[in-house]
């Protein structure tokens, strides 16, 4: 009996409809069963009237009871006694929590200015109101630093808007009509789950999936072909696939004439990327990119799948930017299952969100920053601080704090370092855990641990991050508070109810950011709503076409709704790109007002380039000469975490065994390591113990570190990020998560060399 049959109806359970709040695209909606005597969650599961979710949620999420009472979830406010790092707490109740809070950050704006104070978030809740609702209110009226939330994606999307101008693309429920699929740096079977039963369906109807990625993932196993390709040099292969189709003319001449922009320069660019050029980069042979292109320009419809795993290098955005110009191209958006997928997040960019995050608090701040004439200077205020340079934020050299300013193209300014600014005097880190997951782990380690910054953490567990909080407070977790979602990969929205009360003494992010907010004698009316009334007026405040039959109350009935698309919806058939020529733009004049070259190009990653010689080496003077030759590194996602969230959960940290390095067999054989055996994965930035597995799922010159394992978990308390650059991608300034630089060996070796 199924889930829903044992609970739907049953009078000692009640049925509440929720969303995950996770950092995937999916975007599941789920139901929760609660036992009316105890008021106690017993089972969770997909919602099935749900396209989809389809009833079926992952194997991740299908355990979150057993996040919500896990036995070391925070359920107290906790106040540190020990050595910063050390994780010792006392115990203090929520009174004294939230005014010695508010004392000290009224101490350090009033000596440092507004600026001091530093949110670090990110996507540990994707919901509208706890993830960056009531914080930017709060911060917003505080008059903050901002943050450059760039750590995930913001190459990709630069490349995907100057080419398409918007994040829409297929749904993926198009990708059952596909008779083709390219599957592009994407792991769907882990990171995009729900997406692969709309892939089965098209392979029942003779459909092809090809797997382009460094690694033979899940996904590339349950394709029908691998292609491997080295890190980094997917626009190589991409402008080699558009050198065949325009030199065979295999491309839609109506289409492109009448939809896109600058095909002649593209014809003349690619003229010089034959494929057996692209090979020698790509390590793809000249012959299979040949057949990969008539194959894929001669198949309707063909359809793209794109993530962001393969723009997370220094090339990422033009990397995006090109294979984005591959469905123009031979007009595959006239057909449903034809077109590219990176996100469909711009599918609700028309989302007014402007009552829900304030920004006009900000002007009061900026009003009152004039007045207290603290931190005057000529640039913007308030500063915004670039999250993948969390090591150079929290230092206080102002070299290096100016290098932490967000300067995402070219044509941006970086500021001196008389203008960047105070140093980071308080941290506010909430849904993220930046001691694991940031880049130049050594480096942000090393400003947590400063005597004089003030941290406060809200969390689930006592993480990394928290072990280095003054404060560490409880927050709920999704079933415990309301919340509304967009997906990134359909044209849902989701509304969380909570399905139980808060554990212990956890409050919403919303409560705590909101009781901050009176403690700080902010008196602003929107401090005092509740969060059923920011999320109502929310929804009531949506106006644009897309959002028409939205309602408050069909939301509390249904628990979901479908943007108001067409069915089928082929965004792109007729032309009609919101670029500002309304075309698809192989010439983009934007890029080149960025700085950047306007048409499709391959820049070579910062592993390729140090290669060649064109950038300096890191320093290796601290390696010793059993480190012969480096590799590439990527640290993509182990099936069983998210992002850190789940990594503390006995049952995944079991199924994931161990932190590992796998290594192709020639590059062990070179390096004497064995299977199974611990190695030392080093570079200028830090180094961390793995253990070697030795496998020819990775191709030769590169190595993977799936993560992202929480430091504390791992065998020498560090993790892969420890090697992962601070350096920013070519565009929007992403991170180079799968751009590192490494030299590996055996412990062994070294310990008696």
């Amino acid at each position: 009996m199924s889930k829903l049959n044992l609970y739907l109806g049953h009078p000692a359970f009640d049925v509440v409809t929720g969303a995950c709040p996770h950092d995937c695209p999916d975007t599941c909606s789920w139901q929760v069963a609660v036992d009316r005597a105890t008021g106690a969650a017993v089972a969770i599961w997909g919602h099935p009237d749900h396209l989809i979710t389809q009833g079926r949620l992952c194997g991740k999420v299908d355990r979150y009871l057993e996040r919500t009472y896990h036995n070391d979830r925070l359920t107290v406010p906790l106040r540190r006694i020990g050595p910063k790092g050390s994780g010792r707490f006392e115990r203090v109740s929520w009174e004294v929590a939230i005014a010695d809070i508010a004392r000290r950050l009224r101490a350090i704006i009033d000596e440092y200015g507004r600026e001091a104070v530093l949110p670090y978030s990110y996507s540990g809740t994707l919901g509208f109101l706890q993830g960056e609702g009531m914080a930017s209110r709060f911060f917003n009226r505080m008059g903050a630093s901002q943050l450059a939330r760039t750590i995930c994606a913001e190459a990709g999307f630069q490349g995907y808007l100057y080419t398409i101008g918007a994040a829409e693309g297929m749904l993926p429920e198009d990708f059952a009509h596909s008779r083709l699929i390219l599957i592009w740096g994407s792991n769907t079977l882990t990171s995009n789950l729900h997406l692969w039963p709309f892939i089965q369906r098209a392979r029942k109807q003779g459909a092809r999936v090809l797997v382009i990625d460094p690694a033979n993932t899940r996904t590339a196993q349950a394709g029908d072909e691998w292609i491997p390709i080295r890190p980094g040099t997917d626009a190589a292969l991409a402008l080699a696939m558009m050198h065949v189709i325009i030199s065979e003319k295999l491309y839609d001449a109506e289409y492109v004439a009448r939809c896109t922009l600058g095909f002649e320069q593209l014809a003349e660019r690619v003229q010089e990327w034959a494929p057996a050029r692209s090979a020698e980069i790509t390590g793809v042979p000249a012959e299979r990119i040949a057949a990969l292109a008539r194959e894929y320009a001669t198949t309707r419809p063909a359809g793209i799948r794109i993530n962001y795993g393969l723009q997370r290098h220094y090339g990422g955005g033009m990397a995006v930017r090109t294979i984005t110009c591959l469905p123009a191209l031979i007009g595959a958006w006239r057909q449903r299952g034809g077109g590219v997928q990176l996100s469909t997040s711009g599918l609700f960019r028309h989302l007014d969100k402007s009552g829900l995050h304030r920004p006009d608090l900000l002007e009061k701040a900026k009003a009152e920053q004039q007045k207290d004439n603290i931190g005057s200077q000529t640039r913007p205020f308030p500063r915004v601080i670039n999250m993948n340079r969390l090591g150079d934020a929290l230092s206080l050299d102002p070299e290096r704090i100016a290098r932490a300013h967000y300067h995402p193209r070219p044509s941006d300014p970086i500021p001196t370092p008389d203008e960047a600014g105070p140093p980071v005097k308080a941290l506010i880190v909430y849904n993220c855990n930046p001691a694991a997951v940031a880049p130049d782990q050594a480096a942000v380690l090393a400003g947590l641990r400063r005597e004089d910054l003030f941290t406060v953490v809200l969390e689930h567990f006592q993480t990394d991050t928290a072990d280095y909080a003054d404060y560490l407070l409880p927050a709920t977790t999704q079933l415990e508070h309301w919340d509304l979602h967009r997906a990134y990969g359909h044209a849902w929205i989701a509304l969380n109810r909570p399905a139980i009360a808060p554990v212990g003494e956890s409050l919403p992010n919303s409560e705590i950011f909101r009781r901050l907010a009176w403690a700080m004698g902010y008196d602003d009316p929107c401090f005092c709503e509740s969060d059923e009334e920011i999320l109502r007026a929310f929804v009531e405040a949506q106006t644009h076409e897309r959002f028409a039959g939205l309602t408050w109350e069909r939301l509390l009935q249904e628990g979901f709704f479908r943007l108001n698309l067409p069915e089928p919806y082929l965004p792109f058939a007729e032309g009609n790109f919101p670029t500002p020529s309304g075309k698809c733009e192989f010439f983009s004049a934007r890029m080149a007002e960025d700085g950047y070259d306007p048409l499709p190009n391959y820049t070579p990653p910062r592993w390729r380039q140090l290669q060649d010689g064109e950038a300096g080496l890191h320093d290796r003077s601290a390696l010793t000469a059993s480190c012969d030759g480096a590799l590439v590194c990527i640290s993509p996602p182990a099936h069983t975490f998210l992002n850190s969230t789940f990594a503390n959960s006995p049952r995944f940290l079991q199924r994931e065994e161990q932190p590992f390095l796998w290594i192709h067999p020639q590059d062990a054989r070179l390096r004497h390591i064995e299977d199974g055996e611990r190695v030392r994965v080093c570079n200028s930035h830090g180094e961390v113990v793995l253990t070697a597995r030795v496998t020819e799922a990775i191709v030769p010159g590169t190595v993977l570190a799936p993560g992202v394992w929480w430091p504390k978990f791992s065998l020498d308390g560090r993790n892969i990020n420890q090697t992962t650059p601070p350096d920013e991608a070519d565009m929007g300034a992403g991170a180079l998560f799968y751009d590192a630089t490494v030299w590996v060996e055996p412990i062994v070796q070294r310990e008696n060399g």
